[in-house]
Parts: C-alpha cells; structure tokens; sequence
C-alpha cells in the first residue's frame, strides 16, 4: 500500500512530528502496516520502543552558504547541524531532509547531522583572497543551540573563529542553551560583531511541549534574554510563528514579559507551510486540536489567498513572508500597538561592525595583512 504518511500508534512521546511523512515531490512511496496487524501489534512484540536519537557526522567541502533572496535581510549563513531535535511541527526547514531521502516528519528530529569541521572550513573561507565580510546568520535552518550542540560545541567554535577575525553574526535560537556561550557573546558585543534573537511562540509551557516539545520552556527563554541583555548582547525577541487561534492570543504578552526584562527590541512571523509542513501540521492539529483544526487552516488560507484563492502556503519571492489580508493587518497592528505601548522597537535590520575584520590565517594565526 503506497501513502503518504507512516502512521505510528499515537504520536509519540517527546516529539513533535506525529508521523513520518513520505516526500512526494520526489516520488518515493511509503508503506503503512496492516491495519490488523496495528490493532495487535503492542499485544504481541510488546510497547512500540522509545524513539532515539541518531547523529550522523558530514563532512562538506564548504560551510558558508550564500542566497540572494529578497524577503530575508542576510546574504549568508552557516549551519552546523541538519535536522532539529526541537522537534517544532511548524519548522519550515523540516521538507530540507528529504535531499537526504530522509523523512521531514519523525526522520527530521531523530535522525540529525553534525559538522565537525564547520570552524576549519570557515577559517578557510574567510582567509580566502578577495573575500567581503557581511553579517552571517546562524540559526536561519536548524537551530544552532539544539541539544546536541552541549556534546559537539560546533556554534562555540564558529563563534571562536568569528570574534578573532572581527566578523559580525547574526544568531537566531530556542534554546537557553545559549547562555553558555555569553562570554563570546558579551565580547563581541562590545565590538558590534553580534546581535542574538530568540523566539517565543507563547507562554505557556504545556501548548510549548506540543509545539516544540525539546525547546527550552517559555519561562527559560524569556530568562535568557534577559541574561543577555544585561551583558550588554543586542537581544531580541521573535515572536515566530504566530498561529491562528493557537498562539495568537500570546502576541501582547511575550511583548511584555519580554519588555520587563530589557529587551527593547521585537519581530513576528506568520505561520508558513512549505512542502510536507503543511500535511504535518495538518495532522498535528487533528491530533492536538481537533476541534479548531478547520478554524486555524481557514485563517492561514485567508493570509495566503491569491487571484486563484487560498492554499495553504506562498513559495513566492517577495510575498512568501508577507501574509495578506484582514487577519494580516489585525496582528500586525496588534504588535505594532504593544511594542508602542511597552516601548519596544520594531526589529530592523543590525548595524554590526565590518570595519575591522581582518582574515585569519589558515594555521589558527591572524595574518597580518
């Protein structure tokens, strides 16, 4: 039998995807098992086992990736894992590891990717004759502070090679995990080489757990902006994304909570649904919220119509991270009014420091030219 989803029991415990969904863009065909063999199944071989993290090491040729796209405010970015053990439903990144025929459901928060030898091929790239320093962003695919950054230190080390050559970069997390790299941080930002930016979805940690269920806490998160706000790191929060009749009841709140803590500075993204996201969280919201599942999808069409009508995402240039419509302009006007009322700034693009970079040599020494 030839689906588009591998079906598990019940969704499993501690992830967030509630299947393995088939990358149909690529025409391979999945299987699903007898459904009266399912109905046995525990009876006989006993519990389903615990899903486990796998970590496979990869060894690129190059770290740096550069895009000319017009909808983000970065020219390059580097990441140092593929696959996300956060396990977020909505990541957009999820349909990426189907270039691996691998699942973007269950496949794409167990079975991950590290690269060693990211700072190497960095140091490598900026000595290069000819090269341009421009803000790289980490933390744009997967996220950079994900559990298994604690074991590889890989973000540490790129953050390393950065603060000696004098780059600037741009972190996005969802991680407190963070907070172990303040020390880098708080020294770059003394230079204007770095602007971190963690996102808060709500501020409830249960609706968290089904969301992004190995994420920090909300609570945590909010905590470590502050953290890094005292140590003088350009914090800023990312409400992202913002769900219809999911997390859009947070939008005021995470602003002041967030606000209290020093942060004076703030963005939102709307809920986008590229490639299998969009079955995957289909199915999600049938498992967590059925009873408003037809409710949130109507919405996100709503922001994502065109002359053809809705759907459920918007590849296009230009417009894919623009939602329109009524709904869009309720929240934008929503964040506009709270970052006014508790004096926050709406996020612009960084002004770090390019002046000083200076190309380090290839032995781990700078050069001195």
């Amino acid at each position: 039998m030839f689906l588009g989803l591998v079906k598990h029991l019940s969704p499993p415990r501690g992830r967030g995807a509630p299947s393995n969904t088939t990358p149909q863009r690529f025409g391979l065909a999945a299987r699903e098992a007898d459904g009266d063999w399912r109905d046995v199944e525990e009876l006989v071989d006993g519990p389903v086992g615990k899903l486990r993290t796998s970590v496979t090491e990869e060894h690129p040729r190059s770290i740096l990736n550069f895009n000319k796209s017009p909808d983000i405010p970065f020219d390059r970015s580097i990441n140092a894992y593929r696959g996300c053990e956060h396990g977020c439903i909505y990541c957009f990144a999820r349909p990426t590891h189907a270039f691996h025929d691998l699942s973007p459901g269950l496949d794409f928060e167990t079975r991950l990717f590290a690269k060693p030898d990211a700072a190497r091929l960095l140091r490598a790239t900026l000595a290069r004759k000819g090269y341009r320093p421009a803000p790289i962003a980490m933390g744009t695919n997967t996220d950079p502070y994900q559990p298994i950054e604690a074991r590889y230190r890989i973000t540490r080390q790129v953050l390393e090679v950065c603060l000696e050559a004098r780059h600037p970069v741009i972190i996005t997390t969802k991680s407190d995990r963070v907070l172990r790299d303040i020390d880098l941080l708080a020294d770059m930002a003394r230079r204007k080489l770095v602007a971190v930016g963690i996102s808060v979805t709500s501020l409830d940690p249960g609706l968290s757990r089904l969301l992004e269920p190995r994420a920090a806490s909300p609570a945590k998160r909010l905590d470590a902006l502050e953290k890094l706000a005292k140590a003088g790191v350009p914090a800023h929060v990312s409400i992202a994304p913002v769900i219809p009749a999911i997390t859009d009841e947070y939008i005021e709140a995470i602003l002041q909570e967030a606000a209290t803590r020093g942060v004076r500075s703030a963005s939102w993204i709307f809920l986008r649904l590229p490639h299998e996201v969009a079955p995957l969280f289909r199915e999600w919201l049938e498992t967590h919220f059925p009873d408003r599942a037809a409710k949130v999808m109507s919405i996100v069409q709503a922001v994502r119509a065109d002359k053809n009508g809705g759907r459920d995402n918007d590849p296009r240039f230009g417009s894919r991270m623009r939602p329109q419509g009524v709904w869009a302009e309720l929240y934008r006007r929503r964040f506009r009014l709270a970052c006014q009322r508790y004096g926050m700034n709406i996020a612009r693009e960084l002004q770090l420091d390019c002046s000083n970079f200076r190309k380090p040599d290839l032995n781990g020494q700078l050069s001195l030219l």
